[in-house]
């Protein structure tokens, strides 16, 4: 399946592209994109095609935070439609839930988990594409523009305690910390933000039950999300889940809402198993990790749920013919 995201996506691309002395033309000309297509923001573009235009403006520029710089000056206007309806939610949790609800007409590859734990809530956040590939720009942009809507909608009233990211810290973090205003963990085991629950009750000033009504009309008219199959929803839980240890079927049932023998009869009628999809993400996590140049083999080896880097070898090997140093090396 072909992950799609609007073309609002990649707002702000051009001044930030300018800024650190790029020529944005043969970028995009270079990831399959041109102005014409981007100058409709409710343009359809590939995530692929996003995501390897962010991650290699930032190489080619050396600029490690070219997603959040494009994230700086994001407006809940930039979501079209859905920024109608998120902004007239009576809280931050209404309003999560309503982006996740129609997160299919935003961004196809974007998935979003919210959970309580104790009196904390954690947001999970995850960029899923097709062929999966390092997202580090787009993972950060897509975690400054929730917490530039956060900060529109709650004011002062919007502080998480913590924002994680998967990646290791860029040198300077002086636009994290004025962006995020929170404290910041790199090499995380997921990306996302741990909030105080009470704070997204916190009700939002700004909310309007008849625009949000009026919103949710005007959503119910367009597309709808593409049925995904059994696989695909499964597939996306437990990247979410295995960088933390829980990806096990009864976690991923949970997520889904559905009971675990559910999700085995669900499953086993498509001709998979739970195993295959676990083996999946790893296989692609792995590669991802990788490549990315950011984690060590040890830590590669903990996110994908391994206790010790020789079991996560052996794994590897069995899996791509060469051991995980000699797939680094190459």
């Amino acid at each position: 399946m072909t992950r799609m995201v609007r073309a609002a996506a990649l707002t702000n691309y051009f001044d930030v592209a300018e800024q650190v002395g790029l020529n944005p033309v043969t970028l995009l000309s270079d990831a399959g994109l041109n102005r014409t297509i981007l100058a409709n923001p409710d343009n359809k573009i590939p995530a692929s095609a996003a995501v390897t235009l962010l991650e290699e403006s930032a190489r080619i520029a050396s600029c490690p935070t070219f997603g959040l710089r494009m994230a700086e000056t994001r407006q809940i206007s930039d979501f079209g439609a859905v920024g109608l309806l998120v902004t007239h939610q009576p809280t931050l949790r209404e309003m999560l839930l309503a982006l996740m609800n129609y997160r299919h007409l935003l961004n196809e590859a974007l998935t979003l988990q919210m959970s309580d734990v104790g009196k904390h809530v954690v947001i999970r956040q995850e960029i899923v594409t097709d062929p999966p590939m390092y997202s580090r720009q787009a993972t950060e942009l897509a975690l400054g523009v929730l917490a530039r809507a956060g900060s529109a909608l709650l004011g002062s009233h919007w502080k998480p305690e913590r924002v994680l990211f998967l990646h290791e810290a860029p040198e300077d973090l002086q636009l994290h910390r004025r962006l995020f205003r929170c404290k910041l963990e790199f090499g995380s085991e997921f990306n996302g933000f741990v909030c105080n629950s009470a704070d997204l009750d916190y009700p939002c000033s700004a909310a309007n039950p008849a625009l949000a009504r009026y919103a949710e009309q005007l959503l119910q008219t367009l597309p709808k999300a593409t049925d995904k199959t059994i696989e695909e929803e499964v597939h996306e839980a437990i990247y979410l889940l295995l960088p933390m240890g829980r990806a096990t079927v009864e976690q991923v049932a949970q997520s889904l809402a559905v009971n675990v023998r559910t999700l085995q009869r669900q499953l086993e009628e498509r001709g998979v198993t739970f195993s295959d999809l676990i083996n999946t993400v790893r296989r692609e996590l792995a590669v991802r990790y990788i490549e990315s140049g950011q984690h060590s083999l040890g830590h590669v080896a903990e996110l994908l749920g391994y206790s010790t880097q020789t079991s996560f070898t052996r794994w590897f090997k069995n899996e791509f013919g060469v051991a995980p140093t000699q797939w680094e090396r190459s």
